[in-house]
């Protein structure tokens, strides 16, 4: 499986850097963590536990973000150089082991010398995933919980727990701005209840199965072309049913993830006359983007337009 192809390699890098920084450090990382008056030291994985942990987190921690913005988070391994930066940490915020498989790895050859490792999934029931993966016999887990603005919120409250619990002296301040930034995803929440209420179908067809906890939550209905993993080729077999399907439910639009080839999309769109559009599975967002003030939120708004607009053609 593609997920664990590296893994024998990984430990071997991960002991290699904890010799380098045992000699270079003499078991000082710890202490250097929380030395005088410098800012707590928290990295994430990828974009949305970026965000969420640096809206909790304000100016009194440096929340850094580990995965590339144009990197498929699926995909990505950690270098040494990367390995060297999660140990001097005091937190490494991530989603799940499902997502971040190399993580347990991480945390195994780290052991004492490195930072409390914060699942964000944490206390939420994961999903089985759909697609061609459970057909092989497969067990992997839905991570991409973070597209429902419900359990994004739940994320947030965990990544709160965490940033209270290694830096007590701020909690007020932690508890203020989380609160500030859960109500807005509140609002979100509620918004696409309510724009979503009334569509005229609830049928979405999607290039890899990233939205189930999102169509759970707002009773819509996710088709995946392929299985969780973004660059899975479905057999003709499987085009052929969702070829059908689509024609039997009328569906005008085949989505993919803006971090991924849309080739496979727009095959199954050319065959039924269909187009193709992104739907953001938020796994990345450049320097750019954010400077343009798009964010958690308002790219989640953009999926909700979208999503409106397909469903009520």
């Amino acid at each position: 499986m593609r997920y664990l192809k590296n893994v024998k390699v990984l430990v071997l890098l991960c002991t290699f850097i904890l010799l380098l920084a045992g000699c270079a450090n003499s078991g000082d990382t710890n202490k250097a963590k929380d030395n005088g008056n410098k800012k707590m030291k928290v990295v994430t994985t990828f974009y949305p536990m970026y965000e969420f942990t640096k809206k909790v987190a304000g100016d009194k921690a440096d929340v850094q973000l580990l995965i590339p913005a144009n990197v498929e988070p699926h995909d990505w391994e950690p270098t040494p150089k990367d390995v060297a930066n999660i140990q001097n940490a005091k937190l490494l915020v991530y989603n799940s082991d499902s997502l971040e498989t190399w993580v347990p790895n991480i945390k195994n050859s780290l052991g004492n010398n490195g930072p409390t490792f914060v699942a964000a999934s944490n206390g939420i029931s994961l999903m089985k995933g759909v697609g061609d993966e459970e057909s092989k016999g497969g067990s992997q887990m839905d991570p991409h919980v973070w597209l429902s603005p419900a359990l994004a919120g739940q994320e947030v409250k965990t990544i709160t727990q965490a940033l209270v619990k290694a830096d007590p002296k701020n909690q007020s301040y932690y508890e203020k701005n989380s609160n500030e930034y859960l109500n807005k995803l509140n609002k979100l929440d509620n918004k696409f209840r309510t724009e979503l209420k009334d569509v005229k179908r609830n049928e979405i067809i999607t290039q890899h199965a990233a939205f189930g906890y999102l169509a759970k939550e707002y009773h819509l209905k996710q088709v995946p072309i392929a299985g969780l993993s973004p660059d899975q080729e479905p057999s003709p077999a499987k085009l052929a049913e969702l070829k059908k399907f689509a024609k039997k439910h009328d569906l005008k639009v085949i989505y993919y993830e803006e971090l991924t080839s849309p080739k496979v999309a727009e095959t199954l769109a050319k065959e039924i006359g269909a187009k193709t559009e992104v739907l953001n599975t938020l796994e990345g967002l450049s320097k750019e983007d954010q400077k343009k003030g798009m964010d958690y939120i308002s790219v989640m708004e953009e999926n909700l337009k979208s999503l409106k607009q397909t469903l009520n053609e």
